[in-house]
């Protein structure tokens, strides 16, 4: 077998993967920043949601106000994407309280789940876990964060915004995919918030990704991926290695083959295309599962769905109530010195 083909065959596949997600996200931008007057005109206007442009930093019932990380200026959207005002977040806020009045939107109360979406993508690819969870009587927040614009200490600030808006709200659960669970723990290692319940992350590369390591000199993977890109290479001294371990309850799943050689020849070990097995089972981890399901799917999977469905209410991911933890280096080490 000539491996440099495959290898460099199996590079080309991972970078036109990512650059096609790429071009869907941008088509996103198409309506969300525009030029010269339009822009300037406070009147309701649909927008695609500007995914890579755009942060959130404040929620309520759906509604949110979002931050362009270039120009600084804020605008409030619906639930639909309609954007109904656009200024500064005082003059957004004041508008959302106007729409609370008038709408009579009730109170945020009980627990809310957070959803936090993988690089380069938004939170329409976590719609599917939305529906579940909203039908299971939680308030969901869809977290919108630009992944592919700012490093990661960025997104956890927006995040951090978000979690302060949330009044009322008496517990937060937090289920995220790829990145979007190092987004996590980078804001619980800033303080968190107390009201922190648990974590659930989905094919997240808590000790970095290979493809990563691969790739990362790229020009191309640098324009597609930005700042962030480079911080999910699994190196001991990269962003992620310093991340701390949740020092809430946690539990993962990741996706693999099921054998020892995974989807991706790239990636040693089983994988998920794109996440090793073994870099998001995260030690301390109070449960985890592994599915037959590619990276990019993860969160639109039935079984991935009902898993999370389940830990959130009970702790655990499978219904016989059998936990595979995933226990500390040290814990391990000390295990087998007693023996």
């Amino acid at each position: 077998m000539n491996y440099s083909l495959s290898w460099k065959r199996s590079c080309v596949l991972v970078m036109a993967f990512l650059a096609s997600q790429q071009c869907l996200t941008f088509a996103d931008e198409k309506t969300s920043a525009l030029p010269g007057k339009l822009s300037q005109v406070n009147v309701p206007m649909k927008t695609l949601g500007g995914r890579q442009l755009w942060g959130d930093v404040h929620f309520f019932q759906g509604w949110t106000i979002q931050r362009n990380i270039f120009t600084g200026h804020f605008r409030l959207l619906d639930p639909r994407d309609v954007r109904h005002a656009w200024g500064n977040f005082e003059a957004c806020k004041k508008k959302l309280d106007v729409v609370r009045k008038e709408r009579k939107l009730a109170p945020m109360k009980g627990e809310a789940v957070v959803l936090l979406h993988g690089i380069f993508r938004s939170s329409k690819a976590m719609k599917r876990v939305q529906d579940r969870l909203e039908q299971d009587g939680y308030l969901v927040v869809p977290f919108d964060y630009p992944s592919t614009r700012v490093d990661i200490a960025s997104s956890a600030k927006m995040l951090g915004d978000v979690v302060k808006s949330l009044d009322g709200v008496e517990k937060i659960s937090f289920v995220t995919h790829s990145m979007g669970g190092l987004v996590v723990r980078s804001w619980l290692g800033d303080g968190g918030d107390p009201r922190a319940r648990c974590l659930v992350m989905m094919g997240t590369p808590n000790k970095g990704a290979e493809v990563a390591d691969i790739l990362r000199d790229w020009h191309l993977y640098r324009l597609i991926l930005g700042p962030a890109g480079q911080q999910l290479v699994a190196h001991e001294s990269g962003a992620i290695a310093k991340l701390p371990v949740p020092e809430i309850p946690f539990a993962v799943i990741a996706g693999g083959k099921g054998t020892d050689e995974g989807y991706n020849p790239l990636i040693p070990g089983d994988d998920d295309g794109l996440v090793a097995v073994s870099s998001a089972r995260l030690e301390g981890a109070e449960d985890s599962i592994t599915l037959p399901v590619l990276h990019s799917f993860l969160p639109f999977n039935a079984d991935v769905i009902d898993a999370v469905s389940l830990y959130l209410k009970a702790g655990v991911f499978r219904a016989d109530g059998v936990r595979d933890p995933v226990e500390a280096v040290a814990n391990l080490e000390s295990s087998e010195g007693v023996k």
